[in-house]
């Protein structure tokens, strides 16, 4: 394709790279584009199971001999590792691009994963356990706002909703590999060597996807809004000639009436991030963290403490606990996989209400179901399963909404800051349901803990139904609009400017 990002004088700079990247038909370099991102989420769910299985594990003396309190504070600096993360390199890689950062963060996941398989028992290396978990978890945590920005900026917009929800969703594939793979190392091997091998699953991994992602370039989008007009065109044209190779027939041209004129700057201040959340888009942040929360509040209340309840109230072996996990984690990745492709048919507003309202009403009936013991730990893993096949369906599409309905100047800062504020609820949920636990001998306090969790998802679905923005379908920029944007080519018709003449293939 002819180039078609230009300066038009002074530092404006007039381009369709964002038309041209959202016309694109799926091709084999979206797909892998997907699957070198996407590991991400995958790591995640790898990482946080793995850790919740061998909690027990490790109070053995042949493991590392920890305090119960010591093992359950993994999980806990992991977390904070993700928050401190996902807001250090979110800010960086709004700054210095989305490739940079989507390189650095997998290394520093892969060196913090690493060194926990490493850790001795004894002295002082419980903190240097703690200290690998939080690096590793800041590696995660940077990840899913530097991947999150680069794959809603690189697909095309017919496709951005299903997509993201996927590889969102496909954090339970990473669940159901971790729940595997404890299984076999720890029943295959001796204790001591099968943990340490079960954390070096997603390091192996990681480095795998490393030359994949070495090839992927940078976005495009990124590159334009901040004044590097030569390499944007440079990376269009890779995209647009892989994408050409495999596709039937020649690229749709691109009118110069579908470009946009923008002011690059480098210096988007936090300033300009809080005005943009607070003062611009105050409703969509108000979207934003209503979803993120509810959603966290109600996935870590269940997904941390589920093994419990079916230890105490269902007197299911603590060995056989990942028997049924396999159910519940096989609900959660269906959901985003077989109706995500509905967020963009029948639109975000519809959907994200709908499932998020479903999954708290299935989950007020069985609360009702747990209190009167009319479920066994099959069928409360059952009810589980269906709950959050809508759940986890809503859940991905909060991680959605907060990285499309905000500027690409401040994109990775936004889910940041939204991703770090839902952790924050979900330790709480966490914190809450163990304390309803308790020795499992009664079921009210847990029914009450699951009807605010309910209420939790079903206003989550409220605001969505009176909040939402219908992003379907349409641009990143016509969602909204950059903050170095001057005007769109079709303001220059209204003013009776001359456009130039349309884009040729070359």
């Amino acid at each position: 394709m002819s180039a078609t990002t230009e300066r038009t004088g002074g530092s404006v700079i007039r381009s369709t790279i964002p038309a041209r990247l959202d016309r694109l038909p799926w091709s084999k370099f979206h797909t892998r584009m997907v699957l070198a991102l996407g590991v991400a989420w995958i790591l995640d769910g790898l990482e946080i199971t793995i850790a919740a299985n061998l909690s027990a594990d490790f109070t053995q003396k042949s493991t590392l001999a920890l305090s119960a309190g010591q093992s359950a504070d993994i999980a806990t600096f992991y977390l904070i590792g993700e928050v401190i993360g996902a807001l250090l390199f979110g800010r960086l890689s709004d700054r210095l691009g989305r490739r940079n950062l989507f390189m650095v963060t997998l290394g520093v996941y892969l060196v913090g994963s690493g060194l926990t398989a490493a850790t001795q028992a004894g002295g002082g290396w419980v903190v240097f356990l703690y200290a690998t978990r939080v690096l590793a978890g800041a590696g995660i945590g940077g990840e899913y706002a530097a991947i999150n920005s680069a794959i809603d900026e690189m697909i095309p917009a017919r496709y951005r909703g299903r997509i993201d929800i996927a590889v969102n969703g496909t954090y339970w594939a990473g669940a159901l590999i971790g729940t595997v793979a404890t299984l076999f190392f720890l029943n295959k091997l001796s204790a001591n060597l099968g943990w340490r091998l079960a954390f070096l699953i997603g390091p192996v991994l990681g480095l795998c996807i490393i030359y994949v992602r070495r090839n992927l370039p940078e976005s495009p989008r990124w590159l334009i809004m901040h004044g590097h007009e030569a390499r944007a065109e440079e990376c269009i044209a890779q995209i647009e000639s892989e994408v050409d190779a495999t596709s039937h027939g020649r690229l749709s041209p691109v009118g110069d009436d579908e470009a946009i004129e923008i002011q690059p700057s480098d210096k988007i201040s936090y300033v300009a991030l809080l005005r943009a959340l607070f003062k611009q888009y105050p409703g969509r942040s108000t979207l934003a963290a209503v979803l993120m929360i509810t959603q966290s509040f109600l996935y870590n209340a269940i997904f941390f403490t589920y093994g419990l309840v079916l230890k105490f109230f269902f007197h299911v072996p603590a060995n056989n606990v990942g028997y049924y996990f396999f159910a519940f984690a096989a609900g959660n990745l269906l959901g985003p996989l077989t109706i995500g492709r509905l967020f963009d048919s029948i639109g975000r507003k519809r959907m994200i209400s709908g499932t998020y309202i479903i999954s708290g009403l299935l989950l007020v009936v069985t609360a009702f179901l747990f209190k009167q013991g009319d479920l066994t730990a099959t069928t409360q893993t059952l009810a589980w399963t269906v709950i959050f096949f809508f759940a986890s369906a809503g859940a991905s599409a909060g991680y959605l909404t907060a990285s499309e309905v905000f500027p690409l100047e401040v994109r990775a800062q936004a889910i940041a800051v939204f991703f770090a504020i839902a952790q924050c609820f979900g330790f709480l949920g966490t914190h809450l349901y163990g304390s309803l636990i308790g020795t499992g001998k009664d079921p009210n306090s847990l029914f009450v803990g699951y009807l605010i969790g309910a209420g939790a998802m079903i206003l989550g679905g409220i605001v969505a139904a009176i909040l939402g923005v219908a992003a379907e379908g349409k641009s990143l920029e016509d969602v909204a609009a950059p903050l170095s944007m001057v005007r769109r080519a079709t303001d220059r018709v209204r003013a009776k400017e001359p456009l130039r003449p349309q884009a040729r293939p070359a």
